[in-house]
């Protein structure tokens, strides 16, 4: 039995040390793709799935953010957050921020970025598609993507809450004109301006005022109609909304009101004298 287990003891040993050797080999394997990924550095101009990747310039990330008026009240959904810049950014002025992006490796890198900035518990990045994701919780939507690419979200966006605000690197919203458009001065830069909307409340149909009928057609933020009274139907003008805030005059009269939903409250200011208006929608 002694001579046995002497004569095995050598490849015992063996054995041991080729495995040994083995998990040596993966170990080493594993890491180096683990050194891989944290060393992927995208490159301008790469192709993603809607757009190529092109940076926002820094400074125009922090204009946008201004344009935005972005608080610590504020959720931020960045579209196509690409190395995470903007969704960084938003975070260190206190907000929660999302960045959805297609490019997983670009995901990666993001979430890399926000554990280096010290932001991680604010700063989320998700792998999607943004055509089937969900941002109906967003205070503020941020993006760098094409003109024909806005005009794809654009349904999407006007049915976002009243009051969202949206902001765009350059790319507009085709006939929806910007509220407030801003630009950087760094002549450098290949992109400077910003763009920002929000999104107004839905009015267009047939409202019941006290005073007779209040007819209202919409396009985006800007709205047209009537007031028809007892024998008069009188042009309103200036017609214009901010969110869910209605301003208009019918003559000399100015409107200011809320909208929340079926209804609007507000005032009417005239001369040096104001009262209460109140309308309800009868059909749209």
């Amino acid at each position: 039995m002694k001579e046995e287990n002497y004569m095995k003891k050598p490849h015992f040993l063996f054995n041991t040390l080729v495995g040994l050797c083995l998990c040596f080999i993966v170990d080493c394997a594993f890491a180096q793709v683990e050194s891989t990924k944290e060393q992927y550095q995208p490159q301008v101009g790469q192709e993603g799935k809607d757009v190529v990747w092109v940076p926002t310039p820094y400074e125009l990330v922090e204009k946008m953010l201004d344009l935005a008026e972005v608080t610590p009240d504020d959720y931020v959904i960045d579209l196509g957050s690409g190395d995470g810049r903007t969704v960084i950014a938003a975070t260190k002025r206190g907000a929660h921020a999302l960045g959805i992006e297609y490019n997983p490796d670009m995901v990666e890198l993001a979430k890399r970025n926000a554990e280096a900035e010290g932001v991680s518990d604010r700063a989320k990045f998700i792998e999607a598609d943004l055509f089937e994701s969900d941002f109906s919780e967003a205070t503020v939507i941020t993006m760098f993507l094409l003109n024909s690419i806005n005009l794809k979200l654009r349904p999407i966006l006007l049915d976002l809450k009243p009051g969202t605000r949206i902001v765009s690197n350059t790319f507009t919203m085709s006939e929806w004109t910007p509220d407030k458009t801003a630009t950087i001065h760094d002549s450098s830069a290949s992109w400077k301006t910003a763009l920002l909307w929000i999104v107004p409340a839905k009015v267009e149909g047939t409202w019941q005022l006290q005073e007779g009928e209040l007819n209202l057609t919409q396009d985006f933020q800007m709205i047209s109609g009537t007031l028809e009274t007892v024998g008069e139907t009188i042009p309103i003008e200036n017609g214009r909304l901010h969110g869910d805030q209605i301003s208009f005059s019918v003559g000399e009269d100015q409107y200011t009101g809320r909208v929340n939903d079926n209804t609007i409250e507000g005032s009417v200011i005239y001369g040096g004298s104001n009262r209460t208006w109140k309308a309800i929608l009868v059909s749209d």
